[in-house]
């Protein structure tokens, strides 16, 4: 039985290395995204909305620690942040879409006679709308992963891993 040449087996690495790296990206603006769209209130309580300009300060401040953590220039802090808040203001009208969808849904099931053809009208209607934000969530983070270096992503990409393993997602 012959083994694979550590040429060869390098080459088959590498694509996985530059998958679990763009992963890394996208997690790591997921992380920033996820964290701008949470809301948070300093001392921790959720609120109803954050407006525009606290939004684009969070985000500002998440990216730049991301940017601080990978040794990224300003540069690149500039342009991701461009990504971000574009994707979150497109992201914007599917959020409020997928409320109404909620408020529908329990007006349905509160109904006096479940209407089943409904139902699945409303949830045909939520499948779309969460594989428009998917698209444009992928789309975002594949343009953040061409704005890092190889060695920025896999950086990240060792981060994102140990914060996942200290709180046990493995």
């Amino acid at each position: 039985m012959t083994t694979p040449s550590s040429s060869a087996k390098d080459s088959l690495e590498q694509p996985r290395r530059r998958w679990l790296a763009g992963l890394a990206v996208l997690g790591g603006l997921g992380l920033a995204g996820a964290a701008a769209r949470a809301q948070v209130l300093p001392w921790g309580r959720h609120h109803g909305g954050m407006d525009p300009q606290d939004m684009a300060r969070h985000l500002d401040y998440r990216i730049g620690y991301l940017i601080n953590e990978i040794n990224g220039t300003p540069e690149q802090k500039e342009k991701l942040v461009a990504i971000a808040t574009a994707a979150m203001a497109d992201m914007r009208p599917l959020r409020e879409q997928e409320r109404n969808a909620r408020r529908q849904g329990m007006e349905l099931l509160a109904a006096p006679t479940i209407d089943r053809r409904a139902l699945e009208q409303l949830r045909v209607s939520q499948m779309q709308a969460a594989d428009a934000k998917s698209r444009r969530m992928v789309q975002a983070m594949a343009d953040a992963a061409d704005v890092l270096t190889p060695e920025q992503r896999a950086k990240m990409a060792q981060r994102m891993k140990e914060r996942m393993e200290r709180r046990g997602r493995r």
